[in-house]
């Protein structure tokens, strides 16, 4: 038996953000992150729905990028102290991913943060609030999703939370935030998003209900991604749409080592000035990956048909493939993203000499296989990696290395 959870409601298209003010309660948190939802105008906009639905409202503000176990239970004593009954999540992955967990703090004061990362272990939530996700990013896909990354700093490592009791109870699609994004945002998570989609189609817990969003996202995105990226803002809000359908299909269908490998490398470097962006350490990885889950026969076979779905080239199957890899590296030279942490500079552009030194990432590559194995996202991977395997597969996306077994 499987099982497809979304959002009870998903709202979308211009004007969307207008349905806060049907809200039923009486106090409402707003969570949100840096300065650009203030910025332009969409967290006062928030706050006044809100209110007009006869709502007292409070804000956290300043959740970073990357959000910490810190923030979240900072987070998680201010719900407690004012006892919200709907909490809304506003901008991009990172303030939706960190009230989610402040969420189930917020329900239950005595979880600890291992607590949160016992797989499909949290009770059940809704007692004292619901959720809203309102995305201002074209990626993650985290308002529909059953998914949170916090990272713990002290370990310099990314841990993902996992239960359908986080998929939020409405999610906001409103094209008019995403058009906020700035251009290097747009390619990071718009690699993500298609990620999300090949990796959901390839996973090993993936179904009808799962393949047909994910199919459809991917061949969307091989159409809007670039144009977005270049500011088309009719593609950017297709993009919206589109990254959106690719997270209900991982959200149910799941996903795999690229997203290991991409938690468990995105902050393990961050002594050395920088982090590996999420979406771009996707877009690095993926090629690899599907490289080497390609010695699995279904793995291969989906893999090909993409190529065909997408109208990529190819006769054969290996070649079909081989097809989908270019293309996806084709992709990431015209986001300018680089293609192997060797040359992934501090400002996330290819560089001639990237921000990791060889012998910094030689020391810590056997505890990055380790823990990437361990990850969350690689039980539903196709083929399933020995260590010895994975740190092949990291020099793969060090070096930019082909992958030969």
């Amino acid at each position: 038996m499987q099982r497809f959870t979304n959002p009870r409601d998903i709202y979308h298209g211009e004007g969307a953000l207008e349905v806060l003010k049907s809200l039923k309660g009486k106090k409402a948190v707003i969570c949100v992150g840096g300065g650009s939802m203030k910025r332009f105008g969409f967290l006062d906009k928030t706050k006044a729905y809100l209110e007009e639905a006869g709502m007292e409202v409070a804000l956290i503000e300043g959740i970073e990028p990357d959000p910490s176990v810190t923030t979240v239970m900072e987070g998680a004593q201010k719900m407690l102290d004012f006892g919200p009954d709907w909490i809304i999540a506003l901008g991009g992955g990172s303030p939706i991913d960190a009230a989610k967990a402040m969420w189930i703090k917020y329900e239950y004061p005595d979880c600890t943060f291992e607590d949160m990362c016992k797989i499909f272990g949290i009770p059940e939530l809704r007692k004292k609030a619901k959720f809203v996700a309102v995305s201002s990013t074209s990626g993650t896909a985290t308002e529909v999703t059953a998914f949170s990354i916090i990272t713990d700093y002290d370990k310099g490592v990314k841990y993902p939370i996992a239960d359908f009791e986080i998929t939020p109870d409405i999610a906001i699609v409103d094209p008019e935030l995403a058009q906020t994004m700035p251009q290097k945002l747009v390619a990071h998570t718009g690699m993500d998003a298609i990620t999300h989609a090949i990796e959901a189609y390839v996973s090993t817990a993936s179904s009808d209900f799962t393949d047909a969003p994910a199919l459809f996202a991917m061949d969307r995105i091989k159409d809007d991604l670039v144009k977005s990226y270049n500011g088309d803002t009719e593609a950017r809000a297709r993009m919206h749409n589109s990254q959106c359908l690719a997270g209900i299909a991982f959200s149910s269908g799941l996903l795999g080592i690229v997203h290991s490998m991409a938690h468990k490398t995105g902050a393990v470097f961050a002594d050395q000035g920088a982090h590996i962006i999420h979406g771009a350490a996707n877009a690095m990885y993926l090629p690899k990956v599907i490289a080497f889950n390609a010695k699995d026969e279904r793995a291969a076979e989906r893999y090909a048909f993409i190529a065909d779905y997408m109208k990529l080239g190819g006769e054969t199957r290996d070649e079909k493939i081989a097809a989908l890899i270019a293309y996806l590296r084709g992709m990431n030279d015209d986001l300018n993203i680089p293609h192997c942490i060797a040359r992934y500079g501090a400002d996330s552009y290819p560089a001639e000499v990237g921000f990791v030194p060889e012998d910094v990432y030689l020391a810590r590559r056997h505890d990055i296989a380790v823990n990437a194995i361990g990850d969350a996202c690689t039980g539903s991977n196709p083929r399933q990696p020995s260590v010895e395997e994975m740190e092949k597969l990291l020099d793969c996306v060090y070096y930019d290395l082909d992958v030969d077994f």
